[in-house]
């Protein structure tokens, strides 16, 4: 299991916007994921993140994750 500090949190909030959350704190459903590429690609791939939310997400968010990841 890897350390919070090591994932990125990733929320859906009640009214439906998807989001990265940057603080750990925002309200709303929230998936991790963890930051290297190779998870952030898998994610996309298999779509985690739109079974997580029930919900489609935005591309903006998957390129902002790629970004963080390749930091």
């Amino acid at each position: 299991m890897k350390d919070k500090q090591e994932l990125i949190r990733v929320v859906r909030s009640n009214m439906g916007t998807v989001s990265i959350d940057f603080t750990g704190k925002s309200p709303g459903r929230g998936a991790y994921i963890c930051n290297n590429l190779d998870c952030l690609q898998r994610a996309i791939k298999t779509r985690g993140l739109e079974r997580s939310f029930k919900t489609a997400v935005p591309k903006c968010i998957y390129e902002e994750l790629l970004r963080q990841g390749s930091v």
